[in-house]
């Protein structure tokens, strides 16, 4: 979806997001609260220079609107894949991000994410997957990463993973199965402004997506090894 589209159906009372380089900048109103936004577009890969303006917009946030919530817009092919990026440190400025992210939630910023496109890789890791929940439009791309590069990176091949995605979601893309999984708190459709209104309102407690990929039988195990490790309990595979 065309992110002057989407922007236009989260926000019937107005915004004020701007496009520079394919990274989306701005503010918006919902029911007179005002909220950042901050996202990509055009299925950009997230290098250095978008990454860097993601942190300061954040930082920028934090500063200037203590409590305000932001809402990321996601739509990005994934960490760009380039040697010069590589030598300066990608994966740092990637990390950087991350604790942005992580600063904000810490200083009382709600942080909502929305997959309205694509979402790859550690483009995703470092904006959606780092919010308090990060939902997704039904027609929406998700993957961590494709078959064919996990049969070459795991050696398993990619017919047999083919096969595993038929029915297990950590190895299939797509929102539905990251749904399962838990990464995905909802899929929206239909009235957008009026799922943006309810994920607002929506109070939060900590880290629940364990407990939803438990509860979806997307993610079986990871609930309750957390719980073993927390509070000592049984081996969660007997």
């Amino acid at each position: 979806m065309d992110w002057k589209k989407l922007a236009d159906q989260l926000f019937p009372e107005g915004h004020a997001i701007v496009e520079q380089n394919e990274f989306l900048c701005g503010s918006a109103t919902v029911e007179g609260q005002a909220l950042a936004v901050i996202g990509t577009t055009g299925h950009t890969p997230i290098g250095i220079e978008i990454a860097l303006a993601q942190a300061q917009a954040i930082l920028r946030t934090v500063r200037e609107f203590p409590g305000m919530p932001i809402l990321m817009l996601i739509d990005t092919q994934g960490q760009r894949l380039r040697h010069r990026d590589e030598m300066l440190g990608i994966n740092s400025y990637m990390a950087h991000l991350g604790k942005c992210v992580d600063l904000a939630r810490r200083q009382g910023h709600p942080i909502i994410g929305l997959v309205y496109d694509q979402a790859l890789s550690g483009g995703f890791i470092t904006s959606g997957l780092m919010a308090d929940a990060c939902h997704a439009l039904p027609d929406a791309t998700i993957r961590v990463m494709g078959l064919p590069a996990m049969a070459r990176i795991t050696k398993v091949p990619e017919e047999v993973l083919t096969e595993l995605a038929q029915s297990n979601p950590v190895f299939a893309p797509g929102p539905e199965n990251y749904l399962r999984m838990g990464g995905l708190e909802s899929i929206w459709d239909g009235d957008l402004a009026a799922h943006l209104r309810a994920a607002l309102a929506q109070p939060r407690h900590g880290d629940e997506r364990a407990a939803l990929g438990l509860q979806r039988g997307g993610r079986r195990l990871a609930q309750p090894v957390i719980d073993a490790v927390m509070g000592g309990g049984h081996d969660p595979r007997a």
